[in-house]
């Protein structure tokens, strides 16, 4: 994986093969930064990065100049890597080991941006219950969004703050948006 833009554009990540992660491929990660580029100033944001795998998304965070980046994951390989690598590299990207529920049901800070990257092979109930730890416990910042990242075969337009989806290949990324 590399790094698309910003301060450590170009770099190249490898993670360790053993970690249980699917990296968000470079084409999705373009798209999906080229459609945040038009909304948020990155050097003005709060990122939290759930089921952060390798730290991807982070990493582009914070080449951006994302000073507050949260990045949690139930694994201690992936969380050490993030660490390992977010060290080397000097980005702000702070860590938590811990389930993603349990994270947000006692989470009480508020983000920006909030993306998820849960495994594809979840079932719909328990893609429902990260816009609704987000929501319910009032995660995000006013104009804040909430991106999933899935794949294409499975359909969250149903859930509550659903607001659309965008297609890159296998990869879709659906985003939730508090309403008025």
């Amino acid at each position: 994986m590399r790094i698309i833009s910003g301060e450590f554009k170009g770099r190249r990540i490898t993670a360790p093969k053993q970690l249980p992660v699917r990296p968000t491929t470079d084409m999705a990660k373009e798209a999906l930064f080229n459609i945040l580029n038009n909304k948020y100033y990155f050097d003005e944001i709060s990122v939290l990065d759930l089921f952060s795998g390798t730290g991807n998304i982070s990493y582009e965070f914070a080449s951006r100049g994302t000073q507050n980046i949260l990045a949690v994951d139930s694994d201690f390989g992936c969380v050490k890597f993030i660490n390992q690598t977010s060290e080397s590299f000097e980005m702000p990207i702070r860590t938590v080991k811990s389930d993603v529920f349990s994270f947000l049901e006692k989470s009480k800070q508020k983000h920006d941006i909030i993306f998820a990257d849960p495994p594809y092979d979840f079932e719909i109930d328990q893609f429902a219950k990260i816009p609704t730890l987000v929501f319910q416990n009032n995660l995000l910042e006013n104009e804040g969004l909430l991106i999933v990242e899935h794949s294409k075969h499975t359909d969250l337009s149903e859930l509550e703050n659903y607001s659309h989806s965008k297609s890159y290949g296998g990869n879709m990324f659906s985003f939730f948006q508090q309403t008025q």
